[in-house]
């Protein structure tokens, strides 16, 4: 293979945002249920444009999908298995953000759900049910998650 195929064969860049509603007792997040293929519910996220930071394609991202103005705490971990999106290569910058007010779903949102942390739907999409449980135990007991270097 010659390095012009290697190039155009790159992960694609995507942001998930972990939004915490911190106007509401135990802080739930918000989830989304895919319109789209691959369906069930996954954190709110999507592909970096051309041009655009991490952190504005986060804050985009999250008013598109969940009508929500967050604000962005930390950047948590970057995940990049390449089987993590059934779709394509994918490589995600993972937020934790906070935000107060009335999500609603909108763009590629079919519906939208707050959720305790510890309670979870069973469908999660992608590998957002390892992100919700590195999360969890950085949340709760400070351990972020650990590079898995094979």
């Amino acid at each position: 293979m010659s390095a012009v195929d290697k190039t155009a064969r790159n992960p694609s860049p995507t942001v998930d945002i972990i939004i915490e509603m911190w106007d509401r007792p135990q802080r739930p997040i918000v989830l989304i249920e895919r319109l789209n293929l691959p369906y069930g519910w996954a954190i709110p996220g999507g592909f970096i444009d051309y041009g655009e930071s991490v952190e504005a394609a986060a804050c985009r991202e999250a008013q598109e999908e969940t009508g929500l103005e967050v604000d962005l705490l930390e950047q948590f971990y970057v995940y990049s298995g390449p089987n993590r999106d059934p779709r394509q290569h994918t490589i995600s910058v993972v937020l934790i953000a906070r935000a107060m007010g009335d999500p609603t779903a909108a763009d590629d949102a079919k519906s939208l759900q707050l959720f305790e942390p510890w309670i979870l739907p069973e469908q999660l999409c992608f590998d957002h049910r390892q992100v919700l449980q590195d999360y969890l135990q950085y949340r709760y007991y400070g351990q972020r998650p650990r590079p898995a270097l094979s």
